[in-house]
């Protein structure tokens, strides 16, 4: 019992090496792998940011300062603004039914959950126009008390939720799952509400995990295209994400315009990026002392 504890902990034997190539062999990997990101990855951001730069950064800051430019910024960042805490919500609830409770259809919800990864965008979409445009079914109860929601920002706020939604469940779940139900039991034994119970143990058990998902949720937000495309019509200063007005001021032979609010996205995806892999690590560690105290807890059991 002493070593399968010690090998639980980690101090079992020294661990061996996993690989057996040669120095040549991991540094040719190496090199190819770096050189394929250099190609398909660094060199078109540098390319981004040289085309929006060409002519000037005074033009630059035009190009990101008009008044299409700042709506579309407006109406991006309203749709992250309502589409990422509604997802929030439902990651949360979506995974706490999933990791601590066992009721029938739970794989059914998985599936559902899992089912935006596996629908185009583009679909998703044309069932929004289906349901709530002008041939759709609620069409004449909207028109009747004046709603708009295709071409209009309720509808791409719609489509962005649906694309969106299984990003923050996604990373909740597996954590949450390997957790278990031993604090929150305690809590509860010891007289804790079940809000109390959430509030005071699960959450802080699960914010860096939460906060990953949302950064995920938010980074596809900022830059979901083919639903939004779909439902939105197109408008400009009105109907236009970050995306679509690129899309637009590029079909119009602006190129350095669409250069520059392009680059503007790529900082924004770069920042995102950092704040994502210092969450990322988090996330490893309270992943680890998941595992860990899940491990303790089983050998007490054997015990």
């Amino acid at each position: 019992m002493a070593g399968h504890i010690a090998l639980r902990q980690g101090t079992a034997a020294p661990q061996s090496r996993t690989t057996t190539e040669s120095p040549v062999m991991r540094w040719l990997l190496i090199g190819i792998a770096l050189t394929f990101l250099g190609l398909m990855l660094v060199i078109p951001l540098i390319a981004v940011f040289a085309k929006a730069l060409e002519s000037g950064f005074a033009l630059y800051l035009k190009a990101i300062s008009e008044p299409d430019a700042l709506a579309a910024i407006r109406l991006t960042l309203l749709t992250v603004a309502f589409a990422v805490p509604l997802n929030a919500a439902f990651g949360l609830a979506a995974a706490w039914a999933i990791a601590k409770f066992d009721f029938r259809g739970k794989n059914f919800l998985i599936t559902l959950i899992d089912l935006p990864f596996a629908v185009s965008p583009v679909i998703a979409g044309l069932v929004f126009v289906f349901l709530f445009g002008k041939p759709g079914i609620f069409w004449p109860w909207l028109s009747e008390h004046g709603i708009k929601i295709i071409f209009a920002p309720p509808g791409i706020i719609l489509a962005t939720i649906f694309v969106t939604f299984p990003f923050i469940a996604r990373e909740l779940i597996p954590l949450m799952q390997a957790q278990g139900t031993t604090e929150e039991e305690a809590a509860l034994t010891l007289g804790a509400s079940g809000w109390k119970t959430f509030w005071y143990v699960t959450l802080p058990n699960i914010k860096w995990a939460l906060i990953y998902g949302v950064i995920l949720a938010s980074a596809r937000a900022v830059g979901e295209f083919g639903a939004v495309s779909v439902v939105s019509g197109h408008i400009r200063g009105s109907t236009n994400t970050l995306p679509l007005h690129v899309e637009i001021l590029y079909n119009e032979y602006q190129f350095v315009a669409a250069f520059a609010v392009a680059s503007l996205m790529t900082l924004m995806a770069i920042f995102t990026l950092l704040i994502k892999n210092f969450v990322e690590w988090k996330v490893n560690q309270q992943a680890e002392k998941a595992a860990i105290h899940h491990g303790q807890t089983e050998d007490n059991h054997e015990y």
